[in-house]
Formats: structure tokens, sequence, C-alpha cells
């Protein structure tokens, strides 16, 4: 018999291997189909995570909710169920993984994010691509459970004419970024033109330009924001008011790292992308566990004013004190 306080807290504590054979062989009594019967039969789902979570979170209308996607990289896995080829942005091309969609609230600049939500991209099965995840957890956060959060953050991934809209009618505020070969349109005359082909005085850089997009019912507030090394983004919103500037525009669209922060804690200290079952509940249950262990990381840390990675460092520092002290493999010397 094993529990997921037990396997969440595995999660935690192994320094790097995350296999259920490896927790066998540390854990008294317990074999290793014990644990794989475990993550086959049992249903851990994105709803647990909101129980947990939801009383940590600082929410009022000044907060934001942050939405990306992630892939678990599996590169070498041939028989793991749900594994396909699809884009990640941290390898920055193609690979074999499984996708995840999150749903992240933080209160803003001070960096205090949570996951409030989460879905396995896995549209072979549940026939569902990532812009509908977008809109069943966005529904979910805003209607069910009542999120305050009025800002909404994602990248064009996720920047369709449908995304757009229900983000409007719940009466959020986004903001989001364009692919270059956008069409928007400056006034009916002219037409709809491709972004790079706008000019841009110094004022309408400063303070945005206001455009229509094609199937987008409403006008929406553009601007170009070109950073020191050339690269350009293309950042729309559908707040109008004149208070929204270029640096407004700028400063919302940084919180993205936010969210790419999560993702990178979430492989990096809880293996996420490590387990090896075969089977795709397996898969689904190791996943969810990892945000839990990730949530117990994030708590610990704030209670001891330490980061993330500080506090699981600091897991094995007791360990190699004893180590130097009184190793038990001395190094090798010729008598």
């Amino acid at each position: 018999m094993i529990t997921k306080q037990q396997y969440v807290e595995y999660l935690i504590s192994t320094p790097i291997n995350y296999t259920c054979t490896n927790l066998a062989e540390h854990l008294d009594e317990v074999s290793h189909d014990v644990i794989s019967d475990y993550l086959q039969r049992d249903k851990q789902t994105a709803r647990h995570l909101w129980e947990l979570v939801q009383g940590l979170i600082d929410d009022s209308s000044e907060a934001w909710l942050l939405l990306d996607d992630s892939v678990q990289d599996k590169r070498y896995s041939r028989s793991i169920e749900m594994v396909k080829l699809q884009y990640s942005g941290a390898v920055g091309g193609l690979v074999r993984g499984i996708g995840v969609v999150n749903l992240v609230h933080t209160n803003g600049e001070s960096g205090e994010h949570y996951p409030i939500d989460f879905r396995v991209y896995a549209k072979e099965t549940d026939g569902k691509t990532k812009n509908e995840h977008f809109q069943e957890m966005l529904l979910r956060a805003v209607v069910e459970r009542q999120i305050q959060a009025k800002r909404v953050l994602f990248d064009s991934w996720y920047a369709s004419w449908q995304n757009l809209k229900l983000v409007n009618r719940l009466g959020l505020l986004f903001y989001t970024t364009l692919k270059r070969n956008r069409l928007v349109s400056l006034n009916k005359e002219n037409g709809y033109v491709h972004l790079d082909e706008i000019e841009w005085p110094k004022e309408q850089l400063e303070n945005g330009i206001i455009v229509k997009l094609k199937k987008v019912p409403f006008k929406v507030k553009l601007f170009k924001i070109v950073a020191t090394n050339g690269d350009i983004d293309w950042v729309i919103t559908n707040d109008l008011d004149e208070a929204v500037v270029s640096q407004v525009a700028q400063e919302a669209n940084d919180l993205r790292w936010q969210v790419e922060e999560f993702h990178r804690e979430l492989k990096q200290l809880t293996g996420s992308a490590k387990c090896q079952c075969h089977n795709a509940r397996s898969q689904r249950n190791h996943l969810a566990c990892c945000y839990h262990a990730w949530l117990s990381l994030k708590v610990h840390a704030k209670a001891l004013n330490k980061t993330i990675y500080r506090v699981r460092t600091d897991l094995f520092s007791d360990y190699l004190r004893a180590e130097l002290r009184n190793p038990r493999i001395p190094a090798f010397q010729l008598v």
C-alpha cells in the first residue's frame, strides 16, 4: 500500500531518479508493482490542485491570470501513451513529449504566483485542442470559481479571434502578442495590412494605435515594442484607456516570465518529465502529484523566506556534511 502523500514526498526528496523502481528500493515493504498499480488505479486531477491552492492565492481585481503551455520532454520514449511530436519553446523546435496547458494566478509584480488549473493535451483521447483547453480553464476560473483577477496574459499561440472574444465577453482585459503575419486594419479606407507595413511615428510608439482585427467585433490597442537586441513584440490589449502606453504594455507582457519560471521549476524540482510508466493514467497521476510537490516546496520556501531552489538544495546539505566529516568511501591513497 502506498499513499499520495508518500509519492509526493518521494518526488520532493529524490535527487535525480523518479522511477517506481527507485521508490520501491527505498520504501520499506512496498514493491514496484504496488507503486505501479497505485499510479494506474488512482485518479488525481487538477481539481485536487485547486482544493490545495485556493486559500493561498492573493486574489483581487488587480491580479492576473497567465495561460501558457509546456512540453514534458520524452524524446527518448517510444512506448509511452500520449507522447507525440510537438513544438517546445524550451527546445526551440519539435520534440517528442506530453503537452500540458497551464493556468497560473499571480498578484503581479511581487511574483506571488500559483498554478490553479492545468490540462494534459491529448487530442487523440479527448478531441480537444489547446485553445479549447484555454477556453474551458478560463470559464471555470471566472464563472465557477469566481476568480476576481481582471487581467489575462497569454502569447500569440492563443490569440485567436475566438479566444479574444471570450476574454472580452467575460469582462476581462487581455494583453497578448501577435505573430508578425497577422493582419490588422487602421481604417476602412485602407483595409487590412501586415503588422510590419505600419509606420510608427514616435508618438504612436509611445501611445500605441487603435486597430481592428479580422473577426474581432471590437477594437484593440496595438504596440510595437522593440527590445535592445532589435527583437520586436507586437502587443495588443482591449484596454483602450489613454493611460495604457507602451511602458504599461511592456510591463504587462514581461509578467509572462512568471509562468515560464513555474514551468522550469516544475520540471527541474519535481521530475515532471521523468516518469517512465507507459500507461496514460499513470502519466496523468504522476503529473498531478508533481504539481502537489511543487506547491509543497513553494509553501515551505515562503515560510522560510528562501527560494524554492534553495529549500530543495538544503534537503541534501545534512547528508553532504556528514559525508565530509566521516566519508564512507575515503579517497584512495598509496601506502
